[in-house]
């Protein structure tokens, strides 16, 4: 099987889990653990924030983030489809308490416009018994638009907007280093401004989990106490950090995944298919039948899964140009 399902499908390699065999470890609830430590220190360098947080999951990074700048009933912002508002189990909502609104994608895919941002957040002005709109989330880049990319004068535009408006920023940065990669530019460039960034380790950079949540200090002191809340207290996490440490080195291979992505939808466009020219990793196809397409798909030895009505493609660093140029193949042989 040639598996396009995810970029989270990498597994860690021999130097990953010799990485992690080696890994120095001490309890993290009780004191701190060094590599988790060391992790949460070059994480914050690299996202230009004065603190990180290790936690097991990009989700549970988000619901932390939103938990703290929330209050129970408070309105946010968030690009439609975000990953906050579709695939975390409406947790925003129900843990975090916050009411979720949703701004379409008026400035290309996956991006809002500083003026959707300033109507949907009115002014703080009014009635006691209306909703306070307290918080912008964003979301770089944006899953379910194909790994669309916020460029980083249009983020300079939404922080400013929000700012303007009185809310707090919270970056969904699961694949920003893919951002980073495709525009050549360091990850805190992609940053500047935002009260919190989530970002992962586990899409596309072969680690086996883990994300990092980052933001000023007293906000991850913070968040320490919502991670223990949410059972996120892992013990000799060292372990799982050595990996993420290792990932980080690997950001500037991602261009070899962004590469494979647009050989691959070129291939099928030639294959008549309906392609958008993807921005980084993920390929989106438009489809007649979309179960019948990824039944017939999987018959033919590859792997996909459906995204907004789509067939969705990722390409990730177990996949070669061999295994590209092969599904393409399997896929032109089918079609006869």
């Amino acid at each position: 099987m040639i598996d396009f399902r995810s970029d989270t499908v990498t597994r860690p390699d021999e130097m990953m889990r010799s990485a992690m065999a080696r890994a120095e470890v001490a309890d993290n609830v009780i004191d701190s653990d060094p590599t988790i430590r060391a992790l949460e220190e070059r994480a914050a360098e690299t996202l230009g924030t004065p603190a990180a947080l290790w936690t097991p999951s990009g989700t549970m990074a988000n619901l932390i983030a939103l938990s703290t700048h929330l209050r129970r009933g408070d309105r946010f912002l968030a690009p439609r489809d975000a990953h906050v508002l579709v695939n975390e189990l409406g947790s925003a909502a129900w843990l975090a308490g916050g009411m979720p609104e949703p701004l379409e994608h008026d400035a290309g895919p996956g991006r809002p416009s500083a003026g959707a941002v300033r109507a949907a957040a009115g002014t703080r002005e009014g009635p006691y018994y209306v909703l306070r709109t307290t918080l912008l989330c964003l979301e770089n880049t944006h899953n379910v638009a194909g790994g669309a990319i916020t460029p980083p004068h249009e983020h300079a535009q939404l922080v400013a907007t929000a700012r303007e408006a009185g809310l707090r920023v919270h970056l969904d940065g699961a694949r920003l280093w893919h951002a980073a990669a495709a525009l050549d530019l360091p990850p805190a460039a992609l940053t500047v401004g935002v009260d919190t960034v989530s970002a992962c380790f586990s899409k596309g950079l072969g680690a086996p989990v883990g994300s990092v949540l980052a933001g000023g200090e007293e906000f991850v002191e913070e968040a320490r106490r919502m991670r223990q809340m949410l059972g996120g207290g892992v013990r000799q996490g060292g372990v799982l950090a050595a990996a993420c440490l290792l990932a980080l080195d690997r950001v500037g291979e991602l261009g070899e995944d962004h590469a494979h992505a647009r050989t691959l939808a070129e291939g099928l466009r030639e294959y008549g298919w309906d392609v958008s020219e993807p921005q980084t990793n993920i390929v989106l196809a438009r489809v007649p039948d979309l179960l019948l397409t990824l039944d017939w798909l999987r018959g033919l030895g590859v792997l996909a899964l459906p995204m907004a009505g789509k067939v969705r493609f990722v390409t990730h660093r177990d996949l070669s140009a061999g295994d590209v140029e092969e599904a393409l193949r399997r896929i032109k042989a089918g079609s006869r």
